[in-house]
């Protein structure tokens, strides 16, 4: 495909000049800037490259609005596995529906077969480009961390785990209050844990410095893994340096499964010591010692940023993304432009020949008929758009509304495992109290059969009468702890029950979020099958446009009576 860099029309390969401004066309050195996906979405330039695919800056025509596309890299458009992380990636960051997460818009595949993503287009600068400066001020720390752990609370809620959390997939804007707006990127190998497993086994994928030891181990690990991957950003913008360092990957695991990372404050002074301990309980090498969940660090960050006196960032409801903004109408490009332009031609013709010239009046006839046609797609898929933006418009409501109904039972949920993890420790302490009389018994028992021996039941020992009244006592001391060993195991029930309870109520709660998502997507599908399918064939249409307006130019560019008229359609083209 050529394009003319003033107009900003795309010609055939065979195309040598521009019929608006008459300038040489230039061949496009990326084939996909121009093209447009789905009828829809039209691809305007490339803003970042990643390994497996390239983002573009990119915009909705029917509503002339901005949005980005992710774009998978031809050569792994055959890969099964990587395809399904694609899809994968637009269904989990879809349903999360949360303001500290990317929103995904669309899916689809190029005519050349790879799969792409519409998501919102965001402005700024991801959090490797700030730590790669050094360290970061408490001040500007904790309202990142706080908006990172309600993004994580929520995923985690709906079952969805991130899997590869860093400074790359932590991308920061502007927020409305000043200060910066966190998004979380790239769910491409986020797992739902009600998905089919796609990792097979021996295989690990994630990032060495972030990666928490359950996940080189095992690819079961569970929410926990993302908690630690926070633990090690954390560390990273407070000390300017990685928990571990290493040469090679290998060694970076090696590290992770086994060696405890230096104390924060003795890497950096002016850490408060909660925040150092919350930091260091994120990076246990054990599920099970961190921190319950993401609500329960969410809440010990707010208690340190209160403390210092930060403010934390308010949580946003119903935030609209930039990216969707309100319905617009039609762009003018598509019609106006059109119209202003067969009407000059309407008047080149009558300049070059006043009495009419046959070929070009067909031309021109066809010109006209073109834009009429295109006009009439153009409006009836603006009608189908509208008709999609209503059905996605009551998606969002319906994701919002769950999911703050899943952050209520989420917060309590956590409650109750903090609970739970309390009088399980509690109970544990009883049992191993209860078992030092028995311990204490064994160690008796061999005094005793040494006195029965002697004894042989035909002479009292008052030894042995001694040994059975200390004995006598533990036994005593055991079945009090026995008792008590008991008492807590209730209490641990019962606590589990109660943690049982409300995972219940979210399961309820996800199980029929996922009926309406099925729903959505039906109606969703139908309509966007239709938009799309008007849109290719106007966008059909248009490249015939430009055919016949350019065999209808061309013999009269040599008139010089027209260089005006000219003129007058490359103003056009740069307005």
């Amino acid at each position: 495909m050529k394009a003319c860099a003033h107009c900003k029309l795309q010609y055939p390969s065979d195309s040598a000049t521009c019929f608006l401004c008459g300038r040489a066309l230039e061949e496009m050195q990326d084939p996909l800037v121009g093209v447009t996906l789905a009828g829809r979405y039209v691809i305007d330039r490339p803003i970042g490259e990643g390994g497996m695919a390239t983002v573009y800056a990119a915009h909705h025509r029917l509503v002339d609005r901005p949005c980005a596309i992710k774009v998978m890299s031809e050569r792994f458009a055959k890969s099964e596995v990587i395809r399904e992380r694609f899809r994968r990636e637009a269904k989990a960051a879809q349903k999360l529906a949360h303001p500290n997460i990317i929103e995904i818009f669309d899916q689809g595949e190029t005519p050349e077969g790879s799969l792409y993503l519409v998501m919102e287009l965001l402005r700024g600068v991801t959090l490797a480009h700030v730590v790669e400066r050094g360290k970061m001020t408490l001040s500007r720390t904790l309202p990142i961390a706080l908006q990172i752990a309600r993004a994580l609370a929520r995923a985690h809620d709906l079952e969805v785990i991130h899997r590869d959390l860093k400074p790359e997939n932590i991308f920061l804007s502007e927020g409305h209050e000043g200060g910066d707006w966190v998004k979380i990127l790239d769910f491409g190998i986020a797992r739902s844990m009600q998905d089919t497993r796609l990792t097979g086994a021996g295989e690990v994928f994630g990032t060495p410095e972030y990666m928490a030891p359950e996940r080189i181990s095992s690819i079961d690990a569970g929410p926990s893994a993302d908690l630690y991957s926070l633990g090690v950003i954390l560390y990273e913008m407070l000390s300017g340096q990685l928990p571990f360092d290493a040469s090679d990957v290998a060694a970076f695991f090696i590290k992770h499964l086994k060696e405890a990372p230096k104390p924060l404050r003795e890497r950096v002074s002016g850490v408060p010591e909660p925040l150092e301990k919350l930091v260091m309980e994120l990076l246990e090498k054990e599920p099970k010692d961190r921190p319950v969940d993401a609500h329960r660090v969410h809440a010990d960050l707010l208690a340190v940023a209160l403390a210092l006196g930060v403010r934390a960032p308010r949580e946003v409801l119903n935030e609209v993304s930039p990216s969707r903004g309100p319905p617009k109408t039609l762009p003018p490009i598509a019609i106006d432009q059109w119209a202003h332009r067969t009407a000059v031609f309407d008047r080149m013709l009558k300049t070059a020949y006043p009495a009419g010239e046959a070929a070009l009046g067909e031309k021109l006839v066809e010109v006209k008929k073109l834009v009429r046609e295109i006009a009439e797609l153009r409006a009836r898929a603006m009608e189908q758009q509208r008709t999609l933006e209503a059905i996605e418009s009551r998606g969002r409501e319906i994701r919002e509304r769950f999911g703050h109904a899943v952050d209520a039972l989420g917060l309590d949920a956590s409650r109750a495992r903090d609970d739970l993890k309390a009088t399980q420790a509690l109970a544990d302490g009883v049992r191993a109290e209860a078992d030092v009389p028995r311990q204490k018994l064994v160690e008796m028992m061999p005094e005793m059969l040494r006195w029965e021996g002697r004894s042989a039941l035909s002479v009292p020992y008052r030894e042995l009468a001694e040994a059975y009244r200390e004995a006598a006592k533990w036994i005593e001391r055991w079945a009090d702890g026995h008792d008590a060993v008991k008492a807590s195991e209730v209490q641990v029930a019962a606590r589990r029950g109660e943690v049982d309870d409300i995972e219940f109520q979210i399961k309820e709660l996800r199980a029929a979020l996922a009926k309406h998502e099925e729903q959505l997507e039906r109606e969703e599908a139908d309509r966007q099958r239709s938009v799309g399918d008007l849109g290719r064939r106007a966008d059909e249409l248009e490249k015939r446009l430009v055919e016949v307006s350019t065999e209808f130019c061309a013999p009269l560019r040599r008139l010089s009576a027209l260089e005006p008229l000219f003129v007058e359609l490359e103003a056009g083209a740069a307005a």
